[in-house]
């Protein structure tokens, strides 16, 4: 019986052994995310135009519990100038922001969280800043409230715009930021 029992933890030492010894080294591959390709020198933008930027796929972001966690999500990838996609033809391809677009999709609970980022430094970040601003107090909840009143932009996704842009949402907040508390 003794020997039985030797043998058995013989075995199982040796089946863990096994195992052990082949082990993966690397993470297992998510499919849920894109890994983009980062040269080492990034190619030389024209001014004012992000359209030669790298592009992302626009993947599926972790589950989240609200719309203010959403919204908080594609805040902090505003300045992420891999996260857009490209849509349009060979002649005329555009570029779409993923965050600003989707922002302006949440709406109501996205807007306190923009005008928090609306003193950045960064003029890319800015500028969908502005832009997923304008989107997002188009949101027909927060409409009627102001009475249809909304971030209205003269200049879109051009950041020479940037300076006159942030002086009308900071009219807009003053006149309207009472309203983004009520039901």
């Amino acid at each position: 019986m003794q020997q039985k029992v030797l043998y058995v933890l013989l075995l199982g030492s040796v089946l863990l052994a096994g195992c052990a010894g082949s082990q993966r080294t690397s993470a297992p591959e998510n499919p849920r995310t894109v890994d983009v390709p980062v040269s080492q020198t990034p190619p030389p933008a024209a001014p004012n135009t992000y359209a030669n930027t790298a592009s992302a796929t626009d993947w599926v972001p972790p589950l989240f519990v609200s719309p203010e966690e959403e919204a908080s999500y594609y805040v902090s990838r505003l300045s992420d100038r891999r996260f857009v996609s490209t849509y349009g033809d060979r002649e005329n391809p555009r570029v779409w922001y993923i965050a600003a677009e989707r922002l302006g999709e949440i709406g109501l609970s996205a807007v306190p969280l923009l005008f928090s980022r609306l003193d950045t430094h960064d003029e890319y970040e800015q500028m969908l800043v502005l832009y997923a601003l304008q989107l997002a107090t188009q949101d027909p909840l927060l409409m009627v409230n102001t009475g249809g009143s909304y971030v209205q932009l003269p200049t879109v996704l051009n950041p020479a715009g940037n300076a006159e842009n942030v002086e009308i949402a900071r009219q807009w907040w003053q006149q309207n930021s009472g309203f983004l508390n009520r039901p």
